[in-house]
C-alpha cells in the first residue's frame, strides 16, 4: 500500500467530526465517569468521589479501605483504575501561589497544563516543557514521567521542586529535594498516596516558532540524527512505519535562542506550505499555530490546542523508552515490523527526554529515545502485535511508559530500574495496609 493512500484509509477522524468533537470531554469535570479518555478502558470502581477541597478529601481517604486517585483519565492501562473507589482530583485544581523568590509556582494535583500555562504566561513565566497534549493533570502526568520532547528537557516531573502526599491515614508528608526519598516520591504511580500539592520550577515566558518538514527518509537517520533533534528546542518526527519514510519532522524553536534561517530542504525533507495534523488527512485545526509563526510557549510546544480533541481521539496508544545511544539501531529494529504495524497503526512519534533521577522515571540517569505508537483501536491486534515490538527492542533494554500499554513481564520491568528495591521499600513504609494497591501495581510492582 502507498503512504498516501494508507494515511486517507486509517483514519476515523473526518473534518466534520473534528469540528462535532470541538470542545473535548477532557475539558469538563465529569461526574458520570465510566471511561479514560479515549474510551478504551472502562474502570472498575464501584464509586467515585468528588473532593472539593482538602479536608473533603482527607475524609474520603479515612472513609475507605482501598482507593485509587483518577487525574485527566489519560492513562490507556489500569494504573490509576481500582475496584473499589476512585477519588477524581478534578475539582482539587487551584493555582496556590507564585513564588517569585525561588521561581515557583505552587498547584494543586488536578490542574491541568493548558489551564496552568495560560495563567503563567499572563503573569510572565513558563515551565520548561509541555507534552503534545496540554488536556492532561499535572500530579498525573509526574506520576508517570509524562513528557514532551528536546535534548535539554527532562521529563514533566523534573520541573518539580516539592510536593506533599496524603499517605493512607489522612496524615499529609511534605519532600522537597533536600530529602533522600524526594526522587522516589514524584515518579510514584500512585502507590504511595495522593498528592496534594506541587511546586514547580518557573522560568521568564518565552515565545516559540514551529516549523513542520515532510518525507525524511530514513536513512538520513543513520548519520544525522543528533543534528536533526539538535535543530530546534523541541523535535518530534512522525512515521507510518512505510517507506522507510519520516513522515512530518516538527521543529519547535525559541524565539530567545540564537537565530537559524528557515530552510526548504531539511536534510532531505522538504518545508511544508500549511499546517498539518500528524494523522494528515485529520484537520490541523486542533493543532497548535505552524509555518514558523511566534506563539506563547504554553500554545506552540503542545501538538494540540486545548480546547479541541486531542490526538486521534478514539485509539490506543503504547510507548517505548530506548537508550539515546541506541536510537538509530531501535528505530530500524521497529522497522522491520513495518508489515505487522501500519495496518494498526494511526502514527508513530518519536521523541527525545534528557536523563534525570527519579527512581522510576524511564530517563533515570540517561538520555533517552522514546518511540509512541498511537493505535486504532483494535485492542485484540494491537496486544499481538506489542509483544513483537517489545522482542526487538530487549536488547536495548527498553522501559515502557508506565500509563500506556505493554506486555513486559514484571520481573524483567523492575530489573530496568535500579532503584526499584528502594520505591518498593518506600511503597510499603507509606503504604502498609495498601489502601492504594490496585491490579496494576500488584503485578508491576509488589508482584
Amino acid at each position: 500500500m502507498d503512504r498516501q493512500n494508507f494515511i486517507k484509509n486509517s483514519s476515523i477522524l473526518t473534518l466534520g467530526l473534528s469540528f462535532s468533537k470541538l470542545y473535548s470531554p477532557l475539558l469538563m469535570k465529569d461526574e458520570n465517569v465510566g471511561t479514560n479518555w479515549a474510551g478504551n478502558l472502562a474502570y472498575s470502581a464501584k464509586n467515585i468521589v468528588f473532593p472539593k477541597t482538602i479536608d473533603e478529601l482527607q475524609k474520603e481517604v479515612l472513609k475507605i479501605n482501598n482507593g485509587k486517585a483518577l487525574g485527566s483519565r489519560h492513562s490507556f492501562n489500569n494504573v490509576a483504575d481500582t475496584q473499589t473507589t476512585l477519588i477524581s482530583t478534578s475539582y482539587l485544581d487551584k493555582i496556590i501561589s507564585i513564588d517569585t523568590k525561588q521561581s515557583l509556582v505552587w498547584i494543586e494535583p488536578g490542574i491541568k497544563y493548558g489551564t496552568l500555562g495560560i495563567y503563567l504566561d499572563s503573569k510572565g513565566f513558563a515551565l520548561h516543557n509541555l507534552a503534545s497534549l496540554p488536556h492532561i493533570s499535572v500530579a498525573g502526568a509526574c506520576a508517570t514521567a509524562t513528557h514532551g520532547s528536546g535534548d535539554g528537557n527532562g521529563n514533566l516531573s523534573t520541573a518539580v521542586q516539592a510536593l506533599e502526599i496524603m499517605k493512607a491515614d489522612g496524615t499529609i508528608i511534605k519532600l522537597n529535594k533536600n530529602d533522600p526519598e524526594f526522587y522516589g516520591a514524584v515518579v510514584n504511580l500512585g502507590a504511595l498516596g495522593i498528592v496534594t500539592k506541587m511546586a514547580l520550577s518557573i522560568q521568564p515566558s518565552f515565545q516559540v516558532t514551529q516549523e513542520v518538514f515532510e518525507n525524511l527518509p530514513m536513512s538520513q537517520l543513520e548519520q544525522n540524527f543528533d543534528a536533526i533533534y539538535k535543530a530546534g528546542y523541541s523535535v518530534s518526527m512522525f512515521t507510518h512505519w512505510i517507506d522507510k519514510n519520516i513522515t512530518q519532522v516538527w521543529v519547535k524553536k525559541r524565539v530567545d535562542a540564537k537565530p537559524t534561517p528557515k530552510v526548504k530542504n531539511f536534510f532531505g525533507a522538504t518545508a511544508a506550505t500549511t499546517n498539518l495534523h500528524p494523522i494528515k488527512v485529520n484537520s490541523p485545526i486542533n493543532c497548535t499555530d505552524q509555518m514558523g509563526v511566534p506563539g506563547p510557549w504554553y500554545d506552540r510546544l503542545p501538538h494540540f490546542k486545548m480546547g479541541f480533541t486531542p490526538s486521534n481521539g478514539a485509539e490506543l496508544q503504547s510507548e517505548f523508552f530506548v537508550p539515546r545511544q541506541h536510537a538509530y539501531k531501535a528505530i530500524m529494529a521497529v522497522e522491520s515490523l513495518h508489515k505487522i504495524i501500519y495496518p494498526s497503526l494511526y502514527v508513530t512519534e518519536i521523541r527525545s527526554i534528557a536523563a534525570d533521577n527519579f527512581w522510576l522515571s524511564p530517563a533515570y540517569q540517561q538520555d533517552m529515545i522514546a518511540i509512541h505508537f498511537t493505535w486504532k483501536p483494535e485492542t485484540d491486534k494491537v496486544m499481538k502485535i506489542l509483544p513483537m515490538i517489545e522482542e526487538k527492542l530487549k536488547p536495548f533494554n527498553y522501559r515502557p511508559h508506565w500509563g500506556k500499554l505493554f506486555t513486559i513481564a514484571p520481573s524483567a520491568l523492575q530489573s530496568r530500574y535500579p532503584k526499584f528495591k528502594n520505591f518498593l521499600a518506600m511503597a510499603k513504609k507509606m503504604d502498609p495496609q495498601g489502601k492504594w494497591k490496585n491490579n496494576f501495581l500488584n503485578r508491576n510492582i509488589y508482584g
